[in-house]
């Protein structure tokens, strides 16, 4: 239902072949995309939260739209903090379903420990678009024995370094990168990579 070309759908009718459609007074069909996303968050978060996450690509049309029609049903802010993720590519094109060149976590862990995949993530900075290259988990598994082996070091201050860049807009590679150089120095690093989702206190687990 549009009184514009330009505006978007509120509602759409149904398609021959779809399932998921519901009576109206507009006859059979389905809430726009982009309603549907304020209707679930204003059910389940309320008529205002915190934040709001997705990737680059979605911030035109999908979020303004949906900050649109949220903030005139409410006449309230919609979102105070909006995180967007670029954009990871391979072989120089971006991820995408449509295009199947995906990497998937089922598959990484028959190879690596879970914890080497977050590594091989947060090492990229979540607004900065980043390349897939056949280097990132070997280095990242690397990465990994090296922060177990600090187990039992000296203590250091590399737990307050990481919370300085995580405040600083969630800098997860200078987070790393701290850790790094504790390791280098001979500091457990136990606590700083906890804060990162990374626990030490269990041995590495593949499959």
């Amino acid at each position: 239902l549009k009184e514009d070309p330009l505006d978007f759908a509120l509602w759409k009718g149904v398609k021959e072949g779809e399932d998921a459609a519901w009576e109206s007074p507009w006859g059979p069909g389905r809430p726009g995309w982009h309603i549907e996303c304020s209707a679930m968050s204003r059910r389940y978060l309320g008529e205002r939260f915190d934040i709001h996450g997705g990737g680059l690509d979605l911030i035109f049309p999908h979020h303004e739209c949906e900050r649109a029609q949220s903030e005139a049903a409410t006449g309230e802010p919609f979102v105070r903090h909006w995180m967007h993720v670029a954009m990871v590519y391979m072989d120089g094109h971006k991820m995408s379903k449509s295009l199947g060149n995906l990497v998937f976590v089922d598959k990484l862990r028959t190879e690596y420990d879970p914890r080497s995949i977050r590594l091989g993530v947060i090492e990229h900075h979540y607004r900065t678009e980043w390349e897939w290259e056949s280097g990132l988990m070997p280095r990242n598994h690397a990465r990994l024995g090296s922060w177990l082996a600090s187990v039992g070091g000296a203590q250091g201050t590399v737990l307050d370094e990481v919370r300085q860049h995580l405040d600083n807009d969630l800098d997860t590679p200078g987070a790393v990168a701290a850790i790094d150089r504790a390791v280098g120095a001979g500091t457990d690093v136990s606590a700083a990579a906890a804060l990162l989702g990374v626990r030490l206190d269990r041995p590495v687990k593949i499959g």
